[in-house]
C-alpha cells in the first residue's frame, strides 16, 4: 500500500451509535478512512466480497447477533487472510481472548481505549503488528508464561515439519515474547530479515501471525529448546 494512501477501516459492530463515534474519532486522523459499517459478522463478510477495494483493517465487535465476532474474524480471515482484524469490544474475558486470536485477531482492544491509541492501534495492525491493551497483553504473557502440556514423544518430530533450524529458532523467540529487534539481536540478522523468516513461518504452519506463532511454539514446549548454529 502506498504510503499516501489513507488505510481503509470497516467498522463492526451492532451498535449504530457506536459506529458513528468511532467513524468520528478514526476520521479525525488523515491517514485513516473508514470506508464502511456492519451490524454483525454476516454484514461484514458481505461487505468486503462485494467491495471493489478491500478494507485493509477490521474493526470487530465480539457479541452480535446471527453471526458473532469470533466468527467472523475467522471466516474472513480464511477468505482474506491479508485484511487484518483488530477487536474492540466491551468483555475482557480470558476465553474470549484465546478465542478471537486463534481466529485471526491480530490484537485486542477494550472500548475504554483512548481514541489516539486507537488510531495507533489501526495503524499497527495494518503494519501486521499485534496492538494488545495492557490488561489483555497480561492475559496473553501469563498464558504463554504457564506450563504447556506435554507434547508426546512420537509427535515431536512433526511439531518443526518443514521448518529450517533458523525458523525454528525465531519460532522459538517468538514464543518467548521477543520483538523483532530481539530476534534480530539474538541470532545476528536484520530486522528485514526476521520478519522474511516469520512470514515463512507463518505460511508454512498456517497461522496467521506473530501472536498465534508464540501460541503455537508455547503449546509445542518450543521454547524450552536451545538453537544450535
Amino acid at each position: 500500500m502506498p504510503e499516501h494512501e489513507p488505510i481503509r477501516v470497516l467498522l463492526v459492530d451492532d451498535q449504530r451509535l457506536m459506529r458513528e463515534g468511532l467513524r468520528t474519532l478514526l476520521e479525525l486522523h488523515h491517514d485513516l478512512h473508514v470506508v464502511g459499517e456492519a451490524g454483525d459478522g454476516t454484514e461484514a463478510e458481505e461487505f468486503i466480497r462485494k467491495a471493489e477495494v478491500q478494507p485493509r483493517v477490521v474493526l470487530m465487535d465480539l457479541r452480535m447477533p446471527r453471526t458473532d465476532g469470533v466468527t467472523a474474524t475467522a471466516h474472513i480471515k480464511r477468505r482474506w487472510p491479508d485484511i487484518q482484524i483488530l477487536v474492540l469490544t466491551t468483555f475482557d474475558d480470558d476465553e474470549l481472548v484465546f478465542r478471537s486470536i486463534e481466529a485471526g485477531a491480530s490484537g485486542y482492544l477494550l472500548k475504554d481505549v483512548g481514541s489516539d491509541a486507537l488510531a495507533e492501534a489501526v495503524r499497527a495492525a495494518s503494519r501486521g503488528d499485534a496492538p494488545l491493551q495492557p490488561s489483555v497483553a497480561r492475559k496473553i504473557l501469563s498464558r504463554l508464561r504457564s506450563p504447556a502440556p506435554a507434547t508426546p514423544p512420537s509427535t515431536q518430530p512433526l511439531v518443526g515439519e518443514g521448518l529450517s533450524e533458523r525458523e525454528l529458532a525465531v519460532l522459538r523467540l517468538l514464543g518467548r515474547g521477543a520483538a523483532n529487534r530481539e530476534i534480530a539481536e539474538a541470532l545476528s540478522l536484520t530486522e528485514g530479515t526476521v520478519k522474511n523468516y516469520i512470514s515463512a513461518i507463518l505460511a508454512k504452519k498456517g497461522l496467521h501471525d506473530r501472536t498465534q506463532a508464540a501460541l503455537f511454539a508455547v503449546r509445542h514446549n518450543l521454547t524450552d529448546r536451545e538453537y544450535r548454529e
